[in-house]
C-alpha cells in the first residue's frame, strides 16, 4: 500500500449500513474541492452502522473505491472514513489552565495545554476520542472568546465537545479499510462530515440541527454560535422504513425498497386517494393493486418517530428553542416525498433538504443527499491537506493519538 502519489488528491469514504459511497476530489490551489470520481456499492456487512462482517465490508469498500478510481483516473492509496453507530457518544466538557505566557499574554502553547487537559480527563480504556471540537474560550471572567491568542489574563478555560467511540468498533472500520488495501488518513464522525457539505456558516452561527437519515441509523448534530453543541445517534433509519413497507404490503424487501423510493411519501396528506400502484407479493402470489395512500400511511408513523427522537434530544440537552435556522435533513431517506411536512408537523421548525455544496467538478452526479457524508469527508480532507496535516492513522496507534493535531488545525483556522 502506498499513499496517493498526488498529494492534492483526497478521498472520502462513507461506509454505511445499506451502501458504501466513495468520492475522489482534487484540492485546488485556493483550497477548494474539484470532484473527479464517484463510486458506490451495496453494503451488507454492517448493521446499524456497526461492522458485523469484515470480509463482506472489505469487498464493498473495494468495489466502491475501484469504481471511483476508474472514473477519476487516479490510484487511491488513502481515505478519510466516516464513523457512526450507537456506540458513538458526544459530551460537552471543559478544562482550565493558568496562562503561562510572558506578561500573562495567551500563546498557542497555552491553547495546546488546555486541550491537553481535556485529553487527560478520564476516558475508559474501551473508548477512543474521535474529535475534540472547540466551542468557546473563557479568559478570567470574559466568555464567548473564539481566538484567545494575544489576549491577556490569568486563567484560560476551554469549552469543547468531545466525541468518543468504542475502540473495538473503530478498529473494525479501520481493519476493513486496510484489508481492502487503503490507509486511513483520519476517522470522522459522519454527521460532522455531512455538516461540512450541507450547512452554511450562517446556519451554524444562528443555530441549526442537522438530521442525517442513513440506512441503519439517524445521526443528529446541533450547531449554535458557530460550534457543535450536541451530537447523538438514533438506532432507526431508512431500513426500518423499508421493513415497515415490506411487512405492511407483504412484499419482498427489494420490492418494498423500490416502492419506498418510487411511490413513498412521509406525509399521507399529500397523496391523492384515487392513486393506485401494483405490488409484487412474496412467493408466487399474484400481484395486487393497492392505494398509493396506504404506502404513505405505513411510512409516516416511522418518520414521525424519528423526528420525535430528534425533539427529545433537543429538549433533553437544553437546545429546544436555540435553533432558529431550523432543521436541515440529509441522507438517502431525506429524498422521500413529504419529508418537509413531517418535520414541520413534529418539530414546528423551518426545514430544508441538505444537498452537497461548496464543490466543483462532478456536481450533477454528486448532487444528492445520499452523497452528503462522502462529499463532506472529502471536504474535511481538503481542509486537512490545505492546512498541511497528514492525520495518518494506524490500528497500532493509541486511542488518543492524532486528536491534538486536529485541534491545532481548527485553532489555526480561527486565528
Amino acid at each position: 500500500m502506498a499513499k496517493d502519489e498526488n498529494e492534492k488528491i483526497v478521498v472520502g469514504l462513507d461506509i454505511g449500513t445499506t451502501k458504501v459511497c466513495c468520492v475522489i476530489g482534487e484540492v485546488t490551489d485556493s483550497g477548494g474541492l474539484n470532484l473527479i470520481g464517484i463510486g458506490h456499492s451495496i453494503s451488507r456487512g454492517l448493521k446499524k452502522g456497526i461492522v458485523v462482517n469484515i470480509e463482506t465490508t472489505v469487498e464493498a469498500v473495494r468495489k466502491a473505491v475501484d469504481e471511483a478510481s476508474r472514473m477519476a483516473g487516479v490510484e487511491v492509496g488513502s481515505v478519510y472514513a466516516g464513523i457512526a453507530g450507537s456506540h458513538v457518544k458526544g459530551l460537552n466538557t471543559e478544562a482550565v489552565v493558568a496562562v503561562a505566557g510572558k506578561n500573562k499574554e495567551v500563546t498557542n502553547g497555552d491553547v495546546e495545554r488546555v486541550i491537553e487537559a481535556v485529553k487527560t480527563q478520564s476516558v475508559p480504556p474501551d473508548r477512543e476520542v474521535i474529535h475534540i471540537i472547540p466551542q468557546e474560550f473563557i479568559l478570567d471572567d470574559q466568555d464567548e472568546i473564539r481566538a484567545p491568542v494575544g489576549m491577556y489574563g490569568q486563567r484560560l478555560r476551554a469549552k469543547v465537545h468531545v466525541v468518543t467511540a468504542s475502540v473495538a468498533r473503530t478498529q473494525d472500520i479501520i481493519r476493513s479499510i486496510e484489508k481492502a488495501g487503503y490507509f486511513v488518513e483520519d476517522i470522522v464522525l459522519q454527521p460532522y462530515a455531512s455538516s461540512e457539505a450541507v450547512l452554511t456558516q450562517d446556519e451554524k452561527e444562528l443555530g441549526v440541527v442537522m438530521v442525517d437519515i442513513g440506512g441503519g441509523t439517524t445521526d443528529i448534530i446541533v450547531f449554535s454560535e458557530g460550534g457543535v453543541k450536541h451530537t447523538s445517534v438514533v438506532a432507526v433509519g431508512g431500513m426500518q422504513v423499508t421493513n415497515d413497507v415490506a411487512i405492511g404490503l407483504r412484499a419482498p424487501i427489494e420490492t418494498a425498497e423500490e416502492i419506498k423510493k418510487s411511490f413513498g411519501s412521509a406525509f399521507a396528506g399529500t397523496i391523492n386517494e384515487t392513486e393506485e400502484i401494483r405490488v409484487k407479493l412474496i412467493g408466487d402470489r399474484p400481484d395486487r393493486i393497492v392505494p398509493k395512500r396506504i404506502v404513505a400511511e405505513i411510512i409516516q408513523p416511522r418518520m414521525e418517530e424519528i423526528f420525535e427522537f430528534v425533539s427529545q434530544e433537543l429538549k433533553m440537552n437544553g437546545m429546544d428553542g436555540k435553533v432558529p435556522s431550523g432543521v436541515v435533513v440529509t441522507g438517502g431517506a431525506s429524498l422521500i416525498l413529504g419529508i418537509e411536512e413531517v418535520v414541520e408537523k413534529v418539530l414546528k421548525l423551518p426545514v430544508r433538504v441538505g444537498y452537497p455544496q461548496g464543490i466543483n467538478g462532478l456536481v450533477e452526479i454528486a448532487n444528492s443527499p445520499m452523497y452528503a457524508t462522502a462529499v463532506g469527508l472529502a471536504l474535511y480532507g481538503a481542509k486537512a491537506k490545505s492546512g498541511g496535516k497528514s492525520g495518518l492513522r494506524s490500528v497500532n496507534k493509541g486511542p488518543l493519538e492524532g486528536v491534538l493535531n486536529n485541534v491545532k488545525k481548527w485553532f489555526k483556522e480561527l486565528f
